[in-house]
């Protein structure tokens, strides 16, 4: 049912349940926001969105007031803007307000308000909540109690979204904070490190562990060979941090960026995700043939792993053993790589940049080497991988498209760039699998069953007289349903793509964060995947088993999937984890 009302003396035709907020964006009015996250945190709690509606008797939060047939809005009058302007005024009272040297300066949403509203005094500084707690100890993520502002954002992603809920608020008034039960550190609550809470703090309380320093370092060791590889969903967002549209695809640039950083090799994980198709795709058929445990759950997305530790030990023989794409590069480059090339495996220092926080914890598990090398020595994301091509002075925007190092490892196909977006690795698994059991190079192979961003799709893949079922699903809350179907014994399905976050890789805790008001207006990991699949269409080779390097790999050094050799350097084991640990 349609509704008529005026925004700001603008005729507006919204639609019965929208909110005030909805029906505003519309017509291009904006309304300030902070508290509010769509489907996620809308209770209207910080009053950054009041509005004066004709009739009223206070002002109304536009972020959860309905719209009405008739209503009359003002959202900029001398009363709202007074109130708005004394709330954040409040906020920042009471705010660590050192932003020169916060890594959210300039990018901050309570900043991009306070400079709206014309805000350059504070009147109500004085007494701030005491005990302020810096927590650094995970690998992943820094807390910063000082800069939070309440909002309740982080909470409500990490309890709604992610099925994980280890953020609440404690104590009232000015002894209000947010974080762990007994603000405990996060190495000692069941935290996923999936950084989701990072990408939805409006302000600098949440962010990524950063390794920039140590990488400098390493790329001027002379005593070094650094070698960089870079995921997939990174060229799908590197160009957002240099005011590109969201969803541009920067490859090209990224390459002759890391280049110019000065790294010795620049490699591209999607080789090792066309490598995770074949061990996972042949440990798959490996299964259905052999009466394995089924169905076989994917292991590529750590956050995701960590949650089935966590929580569903139980089910940990589901998970398929295959290491994650960037952790399979690392083993091949310091044994595969060092070999061909005549270097010392201990002078190889492997880099991953990664739209992930989560596979930093990945990278420092004990499992993760190999004949006492880690498979990689660093990793950061992409937003610290574009802080270092800032620090460098490099003009992004301008630079011209280079192409990977194609020596060895060098070629990728299709397959392995969908690993970057949700359905994108079971879309990959069953190109090369179908291929397998129909012995034939088929051509149709394009299985949108399992894309876009529906919570959890399903579906039926009929090929050679053999149905595979297999479902896909986004978030770990999302992941849950399944899981529990599992345990009752009512999953028939044979294989379930799991990605911790919402969209995939796409929309990682490592990637550039994109301000509310431009998630009001469209869905980041829609403009992104759009991206991945561009790359997709644009190679040569789009099914894993069909690339040249991959074929050679197995040919010269691993002898097939699955092999002795293969299980040494590829797969990986996984163990119950305590949630809260003295």
């Amino acid at each position: 049912m349609k509704v008529n009302l005026m925004i700001d003396n603008i005729k507006v035709e919204a639609v019965e349940g929208d909110t005030i907020l909805q029906a505003a964006k519309s017509v291009g009015v904006e309304i300030p926001t902070l508290c509010f996250l769509k489907d996620m945190n809308e209770v209207g709690a910080c009053r950054v969105c009041l509005v004066e509606v004709e009739g009223a008797r206070s002002l109304l939060a536009a972020c959860v007031q309905q719209v009405s047939e008739g209503m009359v809005v003002h959202t900029k009058t001398q009363k709202v803007r007074d109130a708005r302007k004394s709330t954040v005024e409040l906020i920042l009272s009471n705010h660590n307000r050192e932003c020169l040297t916060c890594e959210r300066n300039r990018k901050c949403e309570l900043q991009y308000i306070a400079e709206g509203l014309g805000i350059s005094e504070i009147y109500f500084d004085g007494e701030k909540t005491a005990g302020g707690i810096y927590d650094d100890a995970s690998p992943s993520v820094v807390r910063d109690q000082t800069k939070c502002i309440l909002c309740g954002r982080c909470i409500n992603v990490c309890n709604k979204q992610q099925n994980v809920g280890i953020l609440d608020f404690q104590g009232r008034g000015i002894n209000a904070k947010v974080g762990p039960t007994g603000n405990r550190s996060l190495t000692k609550v069941p935290c996923l490190y999936c950084g989701q809470c990072i990408n939805v703090c409006p302000v600098g309380a949440l962010k990524e562990k950063e390794d920039i320093d140590r990488l400098w370092k390493a790329i001027e060791d002379p005593t070094l060979h650094v070698i960089v590889q870079t995921a997939p969903a990174v060229r799908t967002a590197l160009g957002e941090e240099f005011n590109m549209p969201i969803g541009t695809r920067v490859t090209g640039k990224m390459v002759t960026a890391l280049r110019r950083l000065g790294f010795n090799k620049v490699y591209d994980t999607n080789f090792a995700a066309d490598l995770t198709i074949m061990e996972e795709g042949h440990e798959l058929l490996g299964r259905i043939k052999n009466n394995g445990v089924l169905p076989m759950l994917t292991s590529c997305s750590p956050g995701w792993v960590r949650f089935l530790e966590f929580n569903y030990p139980e089910l940990i023989p589901h998970l398929s053993t295959a290491k994650s794409p960037h952790m399979m590069m690392g083993a091949l480059l310091k044994t595969y790589y060092s070999k061909q090339h005549c270097i010392d495996p201990a002078s190889i220092f492997v880099v991953s940049v990664m739209p992930c926080t989560a596979k930093k914890a990945e990278a420092a598990r004990p499992e993760m080497e190999v004949a006492g090398l880690r498979d990689v020595d660093c990793v950061i994301t992409t937003r610290e991988l574009a802080k270092m091509i800032k620090q460098a002075r490099i003009n992004f925007a301008t630079l011209p498209d280079n192409d990977f190092d194609k020596d060895l490892m060098g070629e990728y196909t299709g397959a392995g760039a969908i690993f970057g977006t949700t359905g994108g690795v079971m879309e990959a698994a069953i190109r090369t699998v179908a291929d397998v059991l129909s012995g034939e190079d088929l051509k149709e192979f394009e299985y949108n069953a399992v894309r876009g961003t529906a919570e959890i799709k399903e579906s039926n893949v009929n090929v050679a007289g053999t149905t595979i079922k297999i479902a896909v699903a986004h978030s770990t809350g999302a992941a849950t349903v399944l899981l529990e179907k599992i345990k009752r014994g009512e999953a028939d399905y044979h294989f379930i793509e799991v990605m911790c976050c919402s969209g995939g890789c796409v929309n990682g805790g490592g990637q550039p964060r994109v301000a509310n008001k431009d998630r009001l207006s469209l869905d980041i990991r829609k403009e992104r995947t759009k991206a991945i699949y561009q790359e997709d269409e644009s190679r040569l080779f789009r099914k894993s088993h069909k690339n040249p390097d991959i074929k050679k790999l197995y040919s010269d050094f691993l002898e097939s999937p699955n092999s002795h050799i293969a299980h040494e350097l590829l797969h990986t084991t996984y163990h119950k984890m305590d949630k809260y640990p003295e």
